[in-house]
């Protein structure tokens, strides 16, 4: 560590603020350079050179993870010829993990060349030997993918959770109706949707006969209700049920519950299309590990995919309780005296992408009857009166995390023990 050079890259849209300093904390240059392949290209020029001047055995840049605008910097220093022959290490670390070192400083301005400097000497003290270098190339394709998943379902909550508040304006019995006396099981399944879409107001469905109305069911539904009779008969039942509003309310409420179904679709198509792009991406990429996940069960293709797009390789950490804390599934402890908080908010400052497929897949362990799973799970929502289902949701999904990081470091697929 004595005879490295360490450098610091505070990287914006347009531009990279690099710092480069010894272990004595002489700074070489603290200079700005293009964020272009050119600028790039520049900057590593005089790193070789401050290199062989002063016979240097290694080089550590560390950046913050910014988004997608320190993807290509990470990437174009970890991959450069020069800096592979002069044993460079290249590190994205967590923005959180820069802005506590900071604090560390006394009265430091916020400016590029200082948060650059920052990164430097977050390197030359050490803090990047318990973390691992940027291998993020090879899962760039799949990430993009997975994560467009995240996001188009964080798209489609929300659409659903929207329409919800139209629905019931117009359609309040809908919402109110039992579960048992419900006309669909589901409110967003297609013949639900249809009946929202195709009736313009409530007394249509009313003076619409039974049997059309039977025949309307089955017909949307393409036969797969075994008695749509009854369902037709629950649905005037929820009409009569439900408040009445005049002509002019109903034709924006129509529309707006129209516009919200058309892009309920539109979400649910495109989430369709990137699952299949997301099963066609993973199966050149760690086939093991992938057959592995896929081994328990619950745990399907796009989940395994999404895991293994964050995760890179297990081996990129020292045990599971380093994937949960990556992931954000641990908590701190809030002790004073003699007292415990039980109560304790998990890590914001963690891979919420990771977070999001390993508590999905969890969920799916449960409804599936994972064994593993469902158990710890009752036992968990059985030791507190409040927050039971998202609190043993959560602790499951830590479970898991044991679980997954005990069979890829072994790399065998699951075995049920009877």
């Amino acid at each position: 560590m004595t005879n490295s050079l360490f450098i610091g890259a505070d990287i914006s849209l347009k531009s990279n603020q690099i710092c480069v300093m010894n272990f004595d904390q002489k700074v070489f240059f603290n200079l700005k350079f293009p964020n272009t392949p050119e600028g790039c290209d520049n900057a590593i020029e005089r790193i070789k050179i401050l290199y062989d001047a002063f016979g240097f055995e290694k080089i550590i840049v560390v950046c913050e993870a910014t988004g997608v605008y320190s993807f290509h910097f990470a990437n174009y220093f970890s991959s450069n010829v020069i800096l592979n022959n002069c044993n460079t290490e290249v590190y994205s670390i967590n923005a959180h993990d820069s802005e506590k070192y900071r604090k560390s400083f006394n009265d430091i301005e916020k400016t590029d060349p200082s948060d650059a400097e920052v990164l430097a000497d977050f390197a030359r003290v050490g803090r990047t030997r318990n973390l691992h270098p940027f291998k993020g190339a090879q899962y760039l394709a799949l990430q993009r993918l997975t994560r467009l998943r995240f996001h188009l379902g964080q798209n489609l909550a929300r659409e659903k959770l929207y329409v919800l508040s139209n629905i019931y304006l117009g359609f309040s019995g809908l919402i109110i109706a039992d579960k048992d006396e419900k006309p669909f099981s589901d409110m967003f399944s297609t013949t639900s949707c249809e009946v929202l879409d195709y009736f313009e107001s409530l007394d249509q469905i009313i003076n619409t006969p039974i049997d059309e109305l039977t025949d309307f069911i089955a017909d949307t539904g393409k036969n797969r209700f075994k008695n749509p009779s009854n369902n037709a008969k629950l649905l005037t039942k929820a009409v009569r049920a439900s408040y009445r509003l005049d002509k002019i309310s109903y034709d924006g409420i129509t529309v707006a519950i129209a516009s919200s179904i058309n892009v309920i679709k539109c979400l649910e198509k495109e989430i369709k299309n990137i699952d299949e792009a997301i099963l066609n991406t993973v199966k050149g990429l760690s086939p093991d590990a992938y057959k592995i996940l896929l081994s328990i069960r619950g745990i399907g293709p796009v989940y395994a995919a999404g895991i293994l797009a964050e995760l890179g390789s297990v081996e990129f950490f020292d045990n599971d309780s380093s994937i949960a804390k990556y992931a954000g599934l641990y908590w701190n402890r809030s002790q004073s005296g003699n007292s415990e908080k039980e109560n304790k908010k998990f890590s914001r400052h963690s891979n919420k992408y990771l977070r999001y497929y390993l508590v999905e897949a969890t969920a799916s362990c449960f409804k599936f009857g994972f064994p593993f799973i469902s158990d710890y799970y009752h036992k968990k929502y059985d030791e507190v009166p409040k927050h039971k289902h998202k609190r043993a949701l959560v602790l499951s999904a830590r479970k898991l995390v044991r679980l997954i990081d005990g069979l890829l470091r072994k790399n065998q697929l699951y075995q049920q023990i009877d």
